[in-house]
């Protein structure tokens, strides 16, 4: 068989299959198959353990599997994962490596093939075949072998991130099983494990017609009001457990199920003959896809929210939508994805922990997480509910990690440090009316990021001083047509208003490729550098002046509007931004309304503004960092790919040294400098941009106190030496790991890992 061939069947089986064990077992069943051997074997990494496992075999003894273990060097599989090449061997127990296990059998087997299964760049496996015939395998057969472990690496490097060898390779249920994941909200935890199952799952309804289409309408209709009934009793019950902002997340909610487009285009789908159901997911599917084909992370979360919506419907609609039991004592919550109305059904006090098998850390449910100072892991993958339920376990929220099972020495270290966690938090609190200024009296502004306008309520609970980003586009993603004027004009100054006389920096609609309307739609070849950004609200000046003009009109009386340019790339964009502000102010002025001429900037997104920065700073009157967009327009890295991603890392020399170009120019003309990003809310960073002398850092309310600890804790003095130090440096690691000395050093560790 064809390596393709077999590949495609491998694959086309692998859909049907529920764990991780199945496979393992249908990749060496049909590998073997396909080879004519008469063993086939997957040894992988097991990382706690540091050496080489076999998982899965078909043709040695199945009471092998999860007892053969090699060190690296030892044994022919150790062998090759040493030297990271392949073995063939006529008789493999004539290797001066051989290293023979009675529990396999495979005294039997001479003739040995093995080829190390490497994903970027690291060995994480080996896959073996064997023969009772003393030979070695042909050109042919190793070309094979490599292109199946070559085309394998991904779905087996998929079974190792969730650190799951335990539960593959034994059946003791009571066995240790850490998962990594990703960080929610930030923490120490320690509770029994409560696993939340969907009674009833969204998408595996099939299309199916109906006979009486006003009786699904009705169906429909009810299971709608029964939701948001839910949803509003949800937010009354922890109306006193958290701020307004989050509170309002439930308003977020509401405003979605009022949502036209999904009510209207359901009624449709069900009119055109599809059950309610039906037409619910193809309603949900359509809506959540087009977030999730979007670049920003935070709009790329929210389809999580829509489809939390769509699975609250459909479970009304269902006969037995299931009744959540909440347990006596404190559990750590555990489910494919959680919403916020499922969440708040647990009183505060009986919520340990958080954790979800899908979503990320930007979904609503991590910021109610950190809202109500519960740890919050999320996409650790799935593990078998009879794994974990009941069982105790421990949450790391600072390493996203899950340690399910966890011994009784690990649960004391873990108490202790949950103690020192607790003085942390209190130390924190502390921090919220005093200013963010380095101990030789250089002040910074933290400004928090914004989104939809039920979340916008300021995190001047944690001591925002303004909105370093308002997402404009977002109002334009919840209408079925572009917003009227005045619409846009509405929503604007409710998010003025939230922060007056705080500045409030808009972004200007970034729309276009990844981030497509669902009703003005297109499709490029490659988005991230297609008709976007800039590009597209100039090419569509209508739209754009609209916005304009309606900007305009929300900051009357108010005036603490900055406007921002997204993906700027060259200085006849604000030439032509400039004509159409001027041409939006002659109207209003012509019209009796009296506007005032706003601040002007850009965002340096695109490594070209940044070459021409010079030429730009004579034109705006402030700059904005888009440290994520730079970050991997500068690396040629997509951190959505996962092929790639590894390679994002916003601590890289380029990285940082182009953005210490870019306030440097920046000061010369006399220009503040802001910057957004992950990059903004990383504790080892912001030593490095107090050294390059930011002026103000914008990001999510909840990480506002860490990073004001942070700049309190330093001297500008100190952190320019460090800068200094660190643009000698050549790597990622050898940066973060100067920068995370200097947190410990300066009694801040508790930020970059559990305890203090």
């Amino acid at each position: 068989m064809e390596p393709l061939q077999a590949l495609r069947k491998i694959f086309q089986e692998a859909g049907e299959l529920s764990s991780a064990d199945e496979l393992l077992h249908l990749i060496v069943t049909r590998v073997k198959e396909a080879t004519h051997s008469d063993v086939c074997s997957i040894y992988l990494a097991d990382e706690e353990r540091d050496d080489w496992v076999l998982v899965a075999t078909e043709g040695l003894s199945g009471e092998a599997i999860g007892s053969v273990r090699m060190r690296t060097g030892e044994g022919l599989v150790g062998y090759i994962c040493k030297h990271q090449s392949l073995l063939n061997l006529e008789d493999g127990s004539k290797h001066p490596n051989y290293r023979y296990f009675p529990e396999t059998g495979e005294e039997h087997f001479a003739g040995f093939l093995g080829v190390p299964v490497i994903s970027f760049r690291r060995v994480i496996g080996v896959l073996v075949i064997q023969s009772y015939e003393t030979r070695c395998f042909s050109a042919e057969e190793e070309a094979f072998l490599i292109t199946i472990a070559a085309q394998l690496a991904g779905p087996l490097k998929t079974v190792l991130s969730q650190e799951k060898l335990a539960a593959l390779t034994t059946e003791d249920s009571n066995d240790q099983i850490k998962v990594q994941g990703i960080k929610g909200s930030a923490g120490i935890s320690i509770g029994k494990v409560h696993f939340l199952a969907p009674f009833n799952d969204l998408a595996t309804v099939k299309d199916e017609r109906c006979q009486h289409p006003d009786d699904e309408i009705i169906r429909f209709r009810e299971a709608l009001e029964d939701v948001k009934l839910e949803v509003q009793s949800g937010g009354d019950k922890l109306a006193s457990s958290v701020p307004q902002d989050v509170h309002a997340l439930f308003g977020v909610y509401l405003m979605m199920l009022d949502n036209d487009m999904i009510v209207k285009q359901t009624e449709e789908r069900i009119h055109e003959g599809f059950t309610a159901a039906s037409a619910l997911r193809q309603t949900i599917d359509s809506h959540a896809q087009e977030f999730e084909r979007m670049d920003d992370a935070y709009l790329r979360a929210r389809a999580e929210d829509i489809r939390h919506i769509g699975a609250r419907i459909y479970a009304r609609m269902s006969a037995h939508h299931h009744i959540i039991d909440v347990p006596d004592e404190p559990v750590i919550l555990v489910s494919k994805l959680l919403s916020i109305t499922e969440i708040a059904q647990f009183p505060p006090d009986k919520l340990a922990g958080i954790v979800c098998m899908e979503g990320s850390s930007l979904s609503h449910t991590a910021v109610l997480a950190n809202a109500l100072g519960v740890t919050a892991v999320m996409g650790i993958g799935d593990i078998p509910r009879s794994k974990i339920d009941q069982q105790l376990a421990v949450m790391d929220g600072y390493r996203a990690q899950v340690i399910f099972n966890a011994s009784e020495p690990l649960q004391l270290e873990y108490r202790r440090l949950i103690e020192q966690e607790r003085k942390l938090v209190r130390g924190l609190e502390k921090l919220k009316e005093l200013p963010a200024e380095t101990t030789d009296h250089h002040r910074i502004n933290l400004y928090a990021n914004t989104g939809l306008l039920a979340d916008i309520s300021p995190g001047l609970e944690r001591g925002a001083e303004g909105v370093g980003l308002y997402r404009s586009e977002i109002p334009f993603m919840l209408h079925d047509t572009f917003p009227t004027e005045d619409e846009q004009t509405q929503v604007y100054r409710e998010v003025l208003q939230a922060y007056a006389p705080r500045s409030v920096y808009m972004r200007t609609l970034d729309i276009g490729g990844d981030k497509a309307l669902p009703y003005f739609g297109f499709t490029e070849e490659n988005p991230y550098l297609g008709w976007r950004g800039i590009r597209f609200t100039l090419d569509n000046g209508s739209i754009f002046l609209t916005q304009i003009r309606a900007l305009l009109r929300a900051s009357i009386g108010i005036n603490n509007m900055k406007i921002m340019l997204p993906m700027v790339s060259r200085v006849e964009e604000v030439d032509a931004f400039r004509v159409l502000l001027d041409d939006a102010l002659t109207q209003l002025r012509e019209e009796g309304v009296e506007v005032k001429r706003p601040s002007i900037g850009i965002m340096i997104e695109v490594p070209s503004a940044m070459m021409i920065l010079e030429q730009l700073a004579k034109r705006v009157d402030f700059i904005s960092i888009g440290s994520n967009d730079l970050t991997q327009y500068l690396l040629a890295v997509d951190r959505n790919n996962p092929k790639v991603s590894s390679l994002y890392n916003f601590l890289n020399p380029a990285v940082i040294c182009s953005i210490h170009r870019i306030v440097r120019i920046a000061h010369q003309h006399r220009l503040k400098v802001s910057l957004c990003g992950e990059m903004a809310a990383d504790p080892a960073a912001v030593l490095l941009l107090i050294g390059m002398g930011i002026d103000t850092l914008s990001m999510s309310a909840f990480n506002l106190p860490k990073i004001k600890w942070v700049i309190r804790t330093i001297s500008r003095t100190r952190a320019e030496t460090l800068l200094t130090k660190v643009l000698a440096l050549e790597s990622e690691d050898s940066i973060r790991e100067v920068l995370e000395a200097e947190l410990i050093q300066a009694g801040l560790a508790g930020l970059i890992r559990a305890g203090s």
